[in-house]
């Protein structure tokens, strides 16, 4: 990888990892004491975040094209000062209705500023040799929560979550800012339509038309993953109690998927962008529902390889959502596009911790059948895509998805 886009790849990633620190990892810790302060139940705070996740992805389509027409870094600088005031609001808080209004404005923050944006500003420099980097803002952000919930956590005990939210609004000012700035410009629409390695000329569209069952069967997938994970992130410790495993073994468990996302992130940069980014997606995808298989048929003691398992797949598929768009419909409008995408994926996230619930609560440990099947139905579609779709999108299995160095 070029030495300009390590620097890239260093600063987007120190970047996003404030930005999902702050935001998607926050009600873990501070929920409890936001509730017992403003006088809400826990429940009705993450009501609030899921409706900021509902913000996130009605605007998703519209950041996606704003970063097609003028680059990531004014729309990334832009929204570290809406996470900004966000966090702000939340710290000023004093009812249920500050409270949501407060995640309303964290949710367009979410909607502009998490991975898909960070994608998509990846693809308007580098266009298609963007693959390397992608991965590498993932292993970076990757540890988001192992930042986050700890330094939320102290801040929280130390200032108040008033304060924890207060300190993280200024670390985006005083550092997301920064850093996001120091991103490359963008090159001018007026030559960007000259190759495929940026977005069109301004009302430019794709050299031919996306494949409708190709974006139907992709946002499928991403749709039904992240239900997966969103679930699994809420209700993880319940489930593998469920299991038969005790409180300190599935928490145990559970601090094992940080480490098997960022081991299987570093597998794919190693050896599996020799293929083609649907063989990572298949090999992600299929990893919780053997894991699923295993914690059903062995319980307790099969606690720890599902959460490896479910942890590395989840790694993996973080790439294949920035990968495996670029590689099916190429650079041009990638960033519209992979807001649209992402649409039914954010709203799936939204009802997971809700849905997954209600099936814990009647079926207990066979509640991880909704989520193998899930996983299944997605393997599926992923044999059903067509590993190109259009002219621009029509690396050779191999390498050519490989950036050059």
């Amino acid at each position: 990888m070029a030495e300009p886009r390590l620097r890239s790849v260093a600063v987007l990633g120190t970047a996003q990892t404030l930005a999902w620190a702050s935001s998607y990892y926050l009600p873990a810790v501070l929920a409890a004491p936001m509730a017992r302060d403003l006088g809400v139940s826990v429940p009705a705070v993450f009501a609030a975040f899921s409706a900021a996740l509902i913000v996130s992805a009605l605007l998703g389509p519209f950041a996606g094209r704003a970063i097609d027409r003028w680059g990531g870094r004014p729309v990334l600088i832009g929204t570290n000062a809406v996470f900004a005031l966000g966090l702000l609001g939340l710290a000023l808080s004093e009812g249920p209705v500050s409270l949501v209004a407060a995640w309303l404005v964290m949710g367009v923050g979410m909607g502009s500023g998490l991975y898909e944006a960070a994608f998509a500003a990846l693809v308007r420099l580098y266009g298609r040799e963007s693959r390397s980097a992608i991965t590498g803002i993932t292993l970076i952000a990757g540890f988001a929560s192992t930042v986050g919930w700890p330094l939320s956590a102290l801040l929280e005990v130390q200032y108040g979550w008033r304060g924890a939210c207060l300190v993280w609004a200024a670390l985006h000012l005083l550092l997301g800012v920064p850093l996001n700035a120091a991103l490359p410009r963008a090159a001018p629409l007026a030559t960007a339509g000259l190759n495929d390695s940026v977005a069109p000329m301004a009302g430019a569209a794709p050299a031919e038309p996306p494949n409708t069952r190709a974006v139907v069967l992709l946002a499928f997938v991403f749709a039904a993953t992240m239900f997966t994970s969103t679930a699994m992130a809420a209700h993880l410790p319940t489930l593998l109690q469920a299991h038969g495993a005790s409180l300190a073994a599935a928490v145990a468990a559970g601090a094992l998927i940080g480490p098997a996302q960022v081991g299987a992130r570093l597998f794919e940069f190693g050896l599996l962008q020799r293929w083609h980014p649907v063989w990572s997606a298949r090999l992600a995808v299929i990893m919780h529902p053997v894991g699923a298989g295993v914690l059903t048929l062995f319980g307790a003691p099969a606690a720890a390889p599902f959460t490896v398992l479910h942890g590395a797949g989840n790694g993996i598929l973080t790439i294949a959502k920035g990968t495996l768009p670029l590689a099916l419909f190429g650079a041009q409008g990638y960033g519209a596009r992979q807001g649209l995408l992402m649409v039914p994926a954010r709203f799936a996230a939204a009802c997971a911790p809700w849905l997954f619930g209600l099936c814990l609560d009647r079926w207990g440990a066979g509640a991880i059948a909704v989520s193998a099947a899930l996983g299944l139905a997605a393997f599926v579609a992923l044999f059903l895509l067509p590993q190109h779709t259009s002219a621009d999108a029509a690396p050779q299995r191999g390498t050519a998805t490989t950036p050059s160095t």
